[in-house]
């Protein structure tokens, strides 16, 4: 049985009603006063608008399955994944490739800006920047595990960046705006590299870094990995859910 399918099974069979009945967890979890967010600084935002008290408002990651498994050897490039849009940050990764020379990048992705892209890579003489376009899921992995690290140049809040957990799952660190979730996903210095949102010098820094210190980085990579198994592989999240279901049970009834 996949775990999403053990995870429904289990929700429809919690006894979890003050009412007599069966009801859905969810529903009792809001009649208990609480709600899922997938960061923890989305929780705190919430609780900062008055959307309820912090203490209500429960974290639990989103997971990756199947576990994507990692690369027997690296490559020597970076890889951004997801669609190129302008709050994606596009333009500030270009333009910190204006200044990283000769370092291989690979943009996996469609959308909006790919007509902008081609002639800047062209006019610009990015001859190390590879636009592989839209990707099956298989062949995102497939990049990905091979890649040194994934760049994540958000320019917005993201409320969690999926990409970013299923680069650790391939034991792939990171480097990502300092902004919203992403820096909470990703340990500066740990797991990945933060650099400034905006900002192409900064990000140029962290990803000359991140190719001249390979051991350093290769340390990350294990680091990564290891977030993966204790924080976003799915037993542990199903287990994160239980937990989650069983105290929105307990609340409800307490509150009878």
């Amino acid at each position: 049985m996949s775990y999403t399918a053990a995870i429904a099974g289990h929700i429809r069979n919690l006894p979890c009603s003050r009412y007599g009945g069966r009801s859905s967890p969810v529903e009792n979890l809001a009649r208990a006063g609480g709600c899922l967010r997938c960061a923890d600084r989305i929780r705190q935002a919430q609780a900062d608008r008055g959307g309820g008290p912090e203490d209500r408002i429960v974290v639990k990651p989103n997971f990756v399955h199947p576990d994507p498994g990692i690369a027997k050897h690296r490559e020597d490039y970076a890889l951004f994944v997801g669609r190129l849009l302008p709050e994606k940050g596009v333009r500030t990764l270009l333009a910190a490739w204006e200044k990283v020379g000769d370092i291989p990048l690979k943009i996996a992705g469609e959308g909006p800006l790919l007509e902008e892209m081609r002639p800047w890579i062209g006019q610009r003489g990015l001859q190390h920047v590879e636009l592989l376009g839209q990707l099956s899921r298989p062949d995102v992995y497939e990049v990905l595990r091979e890649a040194r690290v994934l760049i994540f140049p958000s320019a917005w809040y993201e409320p969690f960046g999926m990409i970013l957990a299923e680069a650790f799952a391939c034991g792939v660190p990171a480097i990502a705006s300092r902004l919203g979730a992403m820096a909470e996903i990703v340990h500066d210095g740990q797991t990945g590299l933060h650099f400034t949102p905006g900002d192409p010098s900064d990000l140029a820094a962290k990803v000359l870094w991140a190719f001249t210190h390979p051991e350093l980085v290769e340390q990350m990579a294990h680091r990564a990995r290891h977030t993966f198994e204790s924080k976003y592989h799915a037993e542990e999240n199903y287990e994160m859910l239980r937990n989650i279901y069983q105290i929105a049970i307990d609340r409800a009834h307490t509150r009878r």
